[in-house]
């Protein structure tokens, strides 16, 4: 089962590098990056997969979201004020926060308020005094009076202490946590805002037998009611969130990235909806990745389809390819063409989402496994360098929820993002696992023969991934 992970979030003034040190802790630039305050203007989101520096003998990762906020500025008008929210938010829902400032800049009143908006959530709190590579950088003397106690010194342009704040990180959040097992499917409505997550929330809701009516609670839940489909209890959780009688919005959903997290992580599979008027959207792509990141199940929902009115019976075949290329990164999700005012194949997610959830559950024995590798091997070698040629020796199944392979053997570091991308087909083809987002992992022998003897020397120890490695020799050994 994929784990739940923790969230960081990054907050604080504009202008004080909080996307720069974002794009350097997920190694990607994901944030738009200028001169110009306040150049970011929503939340970003990113996965943090981190080994600690004093622990490089473990195989065992901290893993986290990382959210990088928009400035703080005044509310002066209603887009300000939603930016502010989702600073608020963060605040709430994240497990740590980063206060980032300008070390070269003296404390400000704002600061000292986001400072004391952090200290008040009671949350593992770390400060970052950024661009300290910059002439006149002050000393942390001058930050101890916000009251935070960590203090890191970052150069996010130049990566300086970058590593150390990944370590402090590693330390203050939670573990990543198992969801208890049981047997009602999660479903996820996630999606930009006023893309009709609500309207086919509340279709899907009437279609079927309520078990528990929808749960009120503070504005920053997320809404849920569970339903039951041919004796199958689906819970539905709509990322809009509860909001009470008479403060509903008219006119753009808040969009909370936070929310939209909660909601993915919470979730089996994630129903992605695109209004029909407005596809391909470039954050539609990016909540993709995320569910896809997440090894959550996915189906492509295209909303509003009433809406299109001089639609004919090819219409549909010929928006599904341009839909196709934009989202080929996840081939495996099936689309579908949704109307919540008609009714229009709002049942047929229910069958998707059942079908999906079992193939998520499905265990290919180790033997079939193989034979599948060895014949892909032998169709398509795997490629290397001189004198360091991969050797795939053989694959397991170490988990389901989603679907995860486990391919040992030596020289693995060679093997090219294509090779990989060859098995995962190799595998898709053999076994059925659409709807679901399949994981592939390699671990190399002689990696693996030093832990084990560091282990037996009790110089190391034991890690999730040695334990899944001695077990997946038993299985190996057995079929």
């Amino acid at each position: 089962m994929a784990s739940k992970l923790p969230t960081v979030a990054i907050i604080g003034q504009a202008n004080v590098g909080k996307s720069s040190l974002f794009n350097r802790l997920v190694r990607a630039r994901q944030a738009i990056v200028a001169k110009e305050a306040g150049t970011t203007r929503d939340s970003i989101i990113g996965k943090v997969s981190y080994l600690r520096r004093d622990d490089e003998i473990s195989d065992d990762a901290s893993e986290f979201w990382l959210v990088d906020t928009a400035g703080l500025k005044t509310a002066e008008d209603e887009f300000e004020a939603t930016i502010q929210e989702q600073i608020e938010e963060a605040v709430v829902a994240a497990d740590t926060i980063i206060v980032a400032v300008d070390s070269t800049l003296y404390p400000t009143d704002q600061d000292r308020l986001i400072a004391k908006k952090a200290l008040r959530s009671q949350k593992p709190v770390i400060l970052v005094a950024n661009k300290c590579d910059l002439k006149g950088s002050l000393s942390n003397d001058e930050f101890k009076r916000l009251g935070i106690k960590t203090i890191i010194r970052t150069s996010a342009e130049h990566s300086q202490g970058i590593s150390e704040l990944l370590d402090q990180i590693a330390l203050t959040i939670p573990p990543a946590t198992e969801p208890e097992a049981d047997d009602i499917i999660r479903v996820a409505l996630i999606g930009r805002p006023n893309v009709g997550k609500s309207n086919l929330f509340n279709t899907l809701a009437g279609k079927q037998q309520a078990i528990v009516a929808n749960i009120a609670g503070t504005t920053r839940d997320l809404n849920r009611t569970t339903i039951n489909y041919h004796n199958q209890a689906i819970e539905l959780i709509d990322t809009a969130g509860v909001r009470r009688q008479g403060k509903q919005e008219t006119g753009i959903e808040k969009f909370s990235v936070l929310r939209t997290i909660q909601a993915i992580e919470e979730a089996d599979i994630c129903l992605l909806l695109m209004d029909v008027n407005e596809l391909n959207v470039q954050l539609d792509q990016r909540l993709a990745g995320i569910i896809d990141e997440a090894g959550k199940g996915l189906v492509l929902v295209v909303s509003k389809w009433d809406s299109v009115i001089d639609k004919d019976a090819y219409t549909r075949d010929q928006l599904a390819p341009k839909i196709a290329y934009n989202f080929k990164f996840v081939p495996w999700a099936p689309l579908i063409f949704t109307s919540s005012v008609t009714g229009q194949n709002v049942t047929k997610l229910f069958d998707l989402a059942l079908e999906i959830h079992e193939r998520r559950k499905q265990e290919v024995k180790t033997r079939k496994l193989n034979d599948l590798l060895q014949k892909a091997i032998l169709s398509h070698p795997p490629a290397g360098l001189k004198n360091s040629h991969p050797k795939l020796r053989y694959i397991v199944q170490t988990d389901t929820a989603p679907p995860w392979f486990v391919i040992y053997g030596s020289n693995l570091k060679f093997i090219h993002w294509s090779y990989k991308r060859y098995l995962e087909r190799e595998i898709r083809e053999a076994f059925n696992f659409a709807g679901t987002p399949i994981k592939l992992s390699f671990r190399d022998e002689k990696q693996l023969k030093k832990n084990r003897e560091r282990i037996a020397a009790g110089k190391e120890p034991v890690t999730k991934a040695y334990k899944q490695a001695k077990e997946a020799e038993k299985r190996s050994t057995k079929n």
